[in-house]
């Protein structure tokens, strides 16, 4: 085991789960455990008249996270921006090399 993790014990889904992390990480993986069970809870109120089973549950949240990541990396792609300035960047050349 790397020396420089060491084990906590987060509760996903009604399931403790002990991992081995970072120091520097516990924070984000508290707060991504917290933000898993929010999100269960609202599916839970959502779906409150039936009996689901917490892997549907799960399910729904994972879909959720993975839409709302995707989102983001579309959001931060950086493609475009590095084309225009490549594009900006060889017209200045063009004109200081004519001056």
């Amino acid at each position: 085991m790397d020396e420089n993790k060491f084990l906590i014990h987060v509760k996903i889904a009604e399931k403790t789960y002990g991992l081995w992390i970072y120091r520097n990480d516990e924070q984000l993986t508290r707060e991504a455990a917290k933000q898993i069970a929010e999100k269960i809870d609202q599916y839970r109120a959502v779906f409150l008249s039936e009996e689901v089973d917490v892997k549907d549950l799960l399910a729904m949240v994972t879909l959720q996270l993975s839409i709302e990541n995707l989102k983001l990396e579309e959001k931060n792609d950086t493609t475009p921006f590095t084309y225009k300035i490549q594009e900006l960047t060889n017209v200045l050349e063009t004109y200081l090399k004519d001056m």
